[in-house]
């Protein structure tokens, strides 16, 4: 049997839901009402129902988010919501706090959220153990780790292939909370990564001054698709809960295609649901949203992945202004651009900066608003007024399930068969006075022609087989009224005959793979400590929102490093990094202001806050580097 690889596109709403089927998405993802980590993009129950009625005619699936850690007093409307979307049909829920795997559930299916601490084989497989059927995996990983974790398990692993990526461990940013008491982990992040900071080393010296130090660029593995699915990836996962419209259809379209092509033809993985989408549009993932792309660690560290100049989206690159001319720009590659168009590019001052077109003249882009520009500036546009014009029309992505039609005659009359491309079968008949018609040239031409009208049906004809035993009249208008009637039957058979998978969590009691949990494991309520507690776990130290420390606090564990993208890395760059600098490096925005600390043997970047007392190891020492002697 074929494994099934799946595009798991994210739903901000029921209608952005929809367009994501529509465009080939396997799956969505999205938030109901209450304990999404998300808290501007939920849904109500009634809506999420639509979305699953919906996605099950392709055979798609629909996953909610309750991927906030939980209060005690929340526990039970937790337990009331899950059961609520149990009834309605919903595939999984994708969770981070434990304390759902000791409720009373019903036989759901859960998935653990990249939040859960998703890094390493052993969690990943304690996780399987414990009843999940799917693990987000972190996004941090490379290949080689995600190889590992597949070969110790069997169970599915999901990874994010496109939009914008956490800079910190997921489920591990605090600086929300530290900087206005709004919780990531409770759904309301701030965005402090996103902030333009100072950065200053340990002698007071202020070496950037006003730049996005913590931002950084958005994902693209749209390359690495076969590469994933080889260590053992069966989602693709694209972010973005938040996005518009355009983002989620022309991200989902892209990933189809890429991924439609590789599956061609393959023996060992087949697409994850029904039908074939129809594009009436080119999809571009550099037309969407971007900060400029990056492929992040999949290939381990390569490149560098700050996107410094601004946390707004750069675009795609369109080319040099070779001219300044009539309060406009003569850029390279001109005829890309539209009247409408945003433009993106560094101004004299070194900043991120931006205009609209107004009106291309000839071969001259003219702004709304005229800024000048030093010739040879890259321009890149971020909004695309033509191409968001195309793609935001509904028919711009169309959807069909394959479907063949039989149509007969009975004794008192005729009769219509269509079976699916899934073997859904739907039949209607008419009783009719059968009389020859008057003409002898064959009805059957035109029956076939009616019956191929599917209009706006979910349901492309692929296959018209008509058998009569005489030429006999037939009405037009009966035989529409049958198409009609058939297909909309097949429709409610479709989603009747969906099977959803499920799965009842059974209590278990194998050993965690450590015994000891600090804050970053966000334990926040009773349930949760009850959970790791029968697993072995000695030590729970309070979630960080129960017990933050004004001042003193580690606020972000990251895979992500100031040094290397100041190409200062001992260890990767030592043969051209020069003279180290200086530490502590201090990140300042505003009043607040944080430590850095690298632990350079894991790879791993540290954010406390001013007031920490923290010990610094050099960098030499950690990687067992020894001084030459002369």
């Amino acid at each position: 049997m074929k494994k099934k690889v799946e595009i798991l596109a994210p739903a901000k709403n029921l209608y952005q839901g929809m367009a994501a089927i529509n465009a080939g998405a396997d799956a969505v993802y999205m938030g109901a009402h209450q304990f999404g980590a998300r808290s501007n993009a939920t849904n109500s129950v009634e809506d999420v129902a639509e979305m699953v009625k919906y996605a099950h005619l392709f055979k798609a699936k629909v996953f909610v988010v309750i991927n906030t850690i939980l209060y005690d007093n929340e526990l039970e409307q937790c337990k009331k919501l899950i059961y609520e979307l149990y009834n309605i049909g919903v595939d999984a829920l994708i969770i981070q706090d434990m304390a759902i795997m000791e409720m009373d559930l019903p036989p759901i299916v859960i998935h653990a959220s990249t939040q859960a601490n998703n890094r390493d084989a052993q969690h990943v497989k304690f996780l399987h153990d414990a009843g999940m059927k799917r693990v987000v995996l972190a996004r941090e990983l490379n290949l080689d780790q995600v190889r590992e974790i597949s070969e110790a398990t069997d169970v599915e692993l999901e990874f994010f292939v496109s939009g914008a990526l956490c800079v910190a461990f997921s489920g591990n940013c605090y600086m929300s909370v530290a900087n206005g008491e709004r919780s990531a982990n409770r759904g309301s992040c701030a965005q402090n990564c996103r902030l333009p900071y100072q950065l200053i080393d340990g002698t007071g010296k202020t070496l950037i001054a006003n730049s996005h130090l913590l931002s950084i660029k958005d994902l693209d593995l749209s390359d690495q698709l076969p590469n994933l699915i080889e260590a053992g990836v069966t989602s693709f996962k694209i972010e973005g809960r938040l996005k518009d419209i355009v983002y989620v259809k022309n991200n989902t379209s892209y990933l189809r295609q890429r991924l439609d092509s590789f599956l061609e033809g393959n023996e060992k993985y087949e697409k994850a649901s029904s039908g074939r989408t129809f594009y009436n549009f080119e999809p571009e993932m550099d037309r969407s949203f971007n900060r400029g792309y990056t492929v992040y660690f999949v290939n381990k560290r390569k490149e560098k992945i700050g996107s410094w100049e601004s946390p707004k989206s750069k675009g795609q690159y369109i080319g040099k202004v070779l001219e300044i001319k009539a309060n406009g720009y003569v850029i390279e590659n001109y005829e890309l651009l539209n009247n409408g168009d945003g433009l993106y590019f560094v101004n004299e001052n070194g900043e991120a900066d931006g205009a609209q077109i107004n009106i291309m003249f000839n071969n001259i882009a003219i702004p709304n608003t005229f800024k000048p520009l030093a010739v040879g500036t890259e321009i890149y546009r971020n909004s695309d007024a033509e191409f968001n014009k195309m793609v935001e029309k509904e028919n711009s992505a169309v959807r069909k399930i394959g479907v063949s039609l039989r149509f007969t005659e009975t004794i008192d009359g005729f009769q219509l068969l269509a079976v699916d491309e899934d073997g859904h079968q739907s039949v209607q008949s008419f009783q009719t006075t059968k009389e020859l018609a008057k003409s002898q040239e064959s009805v059957i031409p035109n029956i076939k022609k009616n019956l191929a009208k599917t209009g706006n049906t979910p349901f492309i004809v692929d296959e018209i087989e008509v058998e009569l035993s005489s030429n006999w009249f037939l009405p037009i208008s009966k035989v529409n009224e049958i198409r009609r009637e058939v297909l909309e039957q097949l429709v409610d058979v479709r989603i009747k005959e969906y099977h959803r998978e499920e799965y009842q969590i059974q209590k278990t009691d194998h050993p965690y793979p450590v015994q000891k949990l600090d804050f970053m494991y966000n334990v926040s309520n009773k349930k949760a400590r009850a959970f790791y507690k029968r697993h072995g776990v000695t030590e729970i130290e309070k979630a960080f929102e129960l017990q933050w420390d004004p001042g003193k606090a580690r606020v972000m564990t990251t895979k992500y490093c100031v040094k290397y993208e100041l190409g200062k890395c001992a260890r990767f760059q030592r043969d051209t990094m020069g003279e180290k600098l200086v530490e502590p490096l201090t990140l300042k925005h505003g009043e607040n202001e944080y430590k850095l600390k690298f632990n350079c043997k894991p790879c791993e970047m540290e954010i406390w806050e001013k007031d920490a007392e923290l010990e610094f190891e050099d960098e030499d020492e950690q990687l067992g580097y020894v001084p030459r002697k002369y």
